[in-house]
């Protein structure tokens, strides 16, 4: 008898992130955004289009209240992903790393990278205007291909090289950290804004 399995699986998590105002939430990243001179060097100087609080911002959920509530929504999600990854911790947790605050004008894009050093990686939409662009994931064997042939547009979703999701606002997706992913061009007017984190194994 013939059997096909499929091996190697690349989990991707979508839910969503319930008793967190959108509305508040997108205030209070303008609002940092417009604060946050230091944030606002950093994007010009690295020639990040819009602003990211990455390289300038630890500390958003001590700051404020809506970001302490969202870890804890983000807590639960990341514990609940973990579970199905059947990954063996040991007496060791799954704990944020960081969390940053993303916000794409019309026109910006996020090139493909991974999250080195992180375990779990993840996002949730505050701002998604018509137009705005999906996040890509990439094949991690794409590199490993080599003579394959392309496949067909019609191919399953797990076996397509790269795979388009298009979020809601509320939406939260998380990923290993190695998964490779993209924000291709911003095509909306208006800001394409989102809440990225890591997650890592505490030593």
């Amino acid at each position: 008898m013939t059997k096909i399995r499929t091996l190697f699986a690349t989990p991707l998590y979508h839910s969503v992130v319930e008793g967190i105002d959108p509305v508040e939430l997108e205030a209070s990243c303008l609002s940092i955004a417009e604060d946050d001179e230091a944030g606002q060097a950093w994007c010009e100087e690295n020639d990040f289009p819009g602003y990211t609080s990455y390289a300038s911002l630890t500390d958003l959920g001590w700051r404020f209240p809506i970001f302490a509530d969202l870890i804890k929504q983000l807590d639960a999600h990341v514990a609940a992903f973990i579970e199905r990854l059947d990954f063996d911790l040991g007496d060791r947790k799954i704990v944020l790393e960081d969390l940053w605050i993303n916000i794409l004008p019309e026109g910006g894009i996020h090139t493909a990278h991974i999250h080195p050093h992180s375990v779990i990686s993840g996002t949730t939409y505050v701002a998604m205007p018509e137009g705005a662009s999906a996040i890509k994931f990439e094949d991690p064997r794409h590199a490993m291909m080599m003579a394959a042939p392309p496949r067909k547009k019609d191919a399953r979703e797990d076996l397509k090289t790269f795979v388009y999701v298009a979020p809601n606002v509320g939406d939260v997706l998380l990923w290993e950290s190695w998964l490779r992913h993209e924000v291709p061009m911003n095509m909306a007017e208006d800001d394409r804004i989102s809440v990225s984190f890591n997650y890592k194994w505490e030593s």
